[in-house]
């Protein structure tokens, strides 16, 4: 750890702010590609629907699965930052951070072929072309479960640094219960999960609050 230590030192507040904008890439592409576009394509349990959406406008889905192209690089690079900003309060703990927030990007690389292959499979079959659908977003929440215990992690780093307001990191803390909880959900009780979907304000309060920390200060 004595480069990233000496590399800190010399360059901590601009890779902060890279931090920070790096971040912001993330949860625009994040927002946009999964909260809007797709929610206006994937209607849940109604193949046709779905293929009469994404038939409507083929290039909106093609657009999320580059936006979230662009999300996953920007959670790779981050990993990187975070780890070259914090391997100095807990190594092994900043490497347990970046390791798991880097298998969160591989799965979600992973479930954008399948849902890149989406539409060309409904010529073959709607159940065919459902089950990559549905197969991209298992990958999506199996990656939560392992940026969950990333966010976790980073959450203990930033209270043992002292650099970053409590509500943000305690918010963070928060956020990797959200994350798992939705995840089970999906994964074992979906019926229960459309009452939860209020729950994810608090990942997305809690990860914009350290974006905009790491942006204006750029302290971490």
């Amino acid at each position: 750890m004595t480069y990233f230590s000496s590399f800190d030192r010399r360059n901590r507040s601009r890779l902060a702010r890279f931090a920070g904008a790096l971040y912001l890439v993330i949860i625009l592409c994040g927002v946009w590609s999964e909260g809007i576009a797709r929610a206006q394509l994937i209607v849940p349990g109604d193949a046709a629907a779905t293929a009469l959406a994404i038939a409507a406008a083929p290039g909106l889905l093609s657009l999320s699965v580059a936006a979230d192209t662009v999300m996953a690089c920007a959670d790779v690079a981050l990993a990187a930052v975070f780890l070259a900003l914090l391997s100095t309060v807990q190594p092994l703990l900043a490497l347990i951070a970046a390791f798991f927030r880097l298998v969160q990007a591989a799965l979600i690389g992973a479930g954008l072929v399948a849902l890149a292959g989406a539409p060309a499979m409904f010529a073959a079959g709607e159940a065919q072309a459902m089950a990559l659908i549905g197969l991209h977003a298992l990958a999506y929440d199996l990656g939560l479960v392992f940026f969950a215990v990333s966010c976790a992690a980073m959450a203990v780093l930033l209270a043992k640094a002292g650099t970053v307001p409590r509500p943000i990191y305690v918010g963070l803390a928060l956020s990797a219960l959200v994350y798992l909880t939705g995840s089970a959900l999906r994964l074992f009780a979906p019926e229960q999960l459309a009452g939860f979907q209020t729950a994810y304000v608090i990942p997305l309060v809690s990860e914009s609050a350290l974006c905009l920390w790491l942006l204006v200060t750029g302290r971490i």
